[in-house]
């Protein structure tokens, strides 16, 4: 193995894990504190952080594509622009961050009933969302600065930022949900201001730069952005139909649904961490012209990917009696957590693979692939067998039998696309 390529990786992907790993970890001290008011307050910490997520995560453009964008002109000697791709993505986020929270407050209480049904899980995930959705545009700006960040090849200071913001947020959501008595609203106030913490940091590290708009560059962003955009409806209509599906058949199931969903989403982004090396290290290979070394680095971060989620599921699989009593001690989600355990275990050398081809795929701005790849797994594989689920009453395990086979299809098209070859594609950012 060459040693080298596998020092630059690390040295990207070694800060990039805590800051990816930060959010979900608070996510999950947030369900562990929140999971000791009862099973009700769970489910509805549940359903609203999926809303929640739908509003924030679909702008995840503004850190994938300003990545894409950043590194290639970084990799063709032009970091002053590569900085003004961040500038302008900081723009994009205050503006669609302030539109989407206000529509969020319109439509917080008929979202959460769709979800959750009438009663008094749907009206405690509206309370919930109503405080929660302030921090949206904070969420927003923090996305742009990690993208800018991370192509110009700086993953230390996205790492102090994040980890302030949330260290800020895990300290505050035990003392304002118990000790304070706000109950389940204390856990969005802490998000709220650990949030407002994380974004401050951010713009402090524009504050030496022009921060004229440029609709120009403003307009490529979105360009990409588009494609980026409809994969990630196409993740959220997936999740969204899982917490639907797991809130109507009992409150335990979605109890137990929301503890694994949260630990997928952290050891997603765990091993995101390379995914991020990628995007940075192919986006400025092929910025210089060199289409051999984004091929190389593709290879050895596939191969990465499949040993770093093989060690994931063992260590998971060895933690089944310890971790959920972790989250709650309800019995009801308790019982229905196993359900699902087995297929979140199985799946991380799958999701190794997928995550750090998605990065290489990403650093290449080879977003239109990965857009039909993601809908045509998401028709074809979760889609249907999560409805079914419902249907048949399958329960937890036919929402986790249908992401398992999201999983196994998304695997087979981005080995597919890697193998041609076609996305290594030279040249500055158009």
């Amino acid at each position: 193995m060459d040693g080298s390529p596998l020092r630059r990786i690390l040295r990207l992907a070694v800060p990039a894990l805590p800051v990816l790993a930060a959010e979900p970890l608070y996510l999950l001290v947030d369900t562990a504190v929140v999971g000791h008011l009862g099973g009700t307050e769970l489910g509805a910490l549940g359903v609203g952080a999926i809303v929640l997520a739908q509003l924030s995560t679909q702008l995840t453009f503004l850190s994938y594509g300003t990545t894409a964008r950043a590194a290639r002109l970084h990799g063709a000697g032009h970091r002053d622009q590569a900085v003004t791709e961040g500038v302008q993505a900081t723009w994009l986020a205050i503006a669609a961050g302030f539109l989407l929270m206000g529509l969020g407050q319109l439509f917080a209480a008929p979202v959460a009933r769709v979800l959750a049904g009438d009663g008094a899980l749907a009206d405690a995930a509206t309370t919930w969302l109503r405080v929660a959705l302030c921090g949206v545009p904070m969420i927003l700006i923090t996305l742009a600065g990690n993208g800018w960040l991370r192509g110009v090849q700086d993953t230390r200071r996205p790492l102090y930022y994040v980890l302030t913001g949330n260290g800020v947020s895990a300290v505050l959501c035990p003392l304002l949900v118990h000790t304070a008595g706000f109950g389940l609203q204390g856990s969005a106030y802490a998000n709220i201001i650990g949030q407002t913490v994380g974004a401050a940091l951010f713009l402090g590290a524009l504050r030496k730069v022009p921060l004229r708009p440029r609709p120009d560059v403003m307009r490529a962003q979105l360009v990409l952005g588009r494609d980026l955009v409809l994969r990630s409806l196409a993740f959220q209509a997936c999740f969204v139909s899982a917490t639907t599906v797991a809130a109507r058949t009992s409150v335990g199931a979605v109890g137990a649904h929301q503890v694994v969903l949260q630990l997928w989403t952290f050891l997603a982004l765990v091993l995101d961490s390379l995914a991020i090396a990628a995007q940075s290290l192919v986006g400025a290979a092929l910025g210089r012209g060199d289409d051999r070394e984004a091929r190389e680095l593709g290879t050895k971060l596939t191969r990465y990917g499949l040993v770093f989620g093989i060690a994931l599921g063992v260590v998971f699989a060895c933690l089944v009696a310890v971790i959920p009593r972790a989250f709650t001690g309800d019995a009801a989600v308790l019982a229905e957590i196993p359900h699902a355990w087995w297929f979140f275990v199985a799946l991380q050398p799958v999701a190794g693979v997928v995550f750090a081809l998605d990065g290489v795929l990403l650093g290449a701005g080879d977003a239109r692939f990965l857009r039909t790849a993601t809908l045509a797994s998401a028709l074809l594989g979760f889609l249907p067998l999560i409805w079914l689920s419902l249907a048949m009453g399958w329960g937890l395990a036919g929402v986790w039998t249908g992401l398992t086979l999201f999983m196994l299809i998304r695997l087979a098209t981005v080995l597919a696309r890697m193998r041609s070859g076609r996305w290594a594609v030279v040249g500055a950012p158009q």
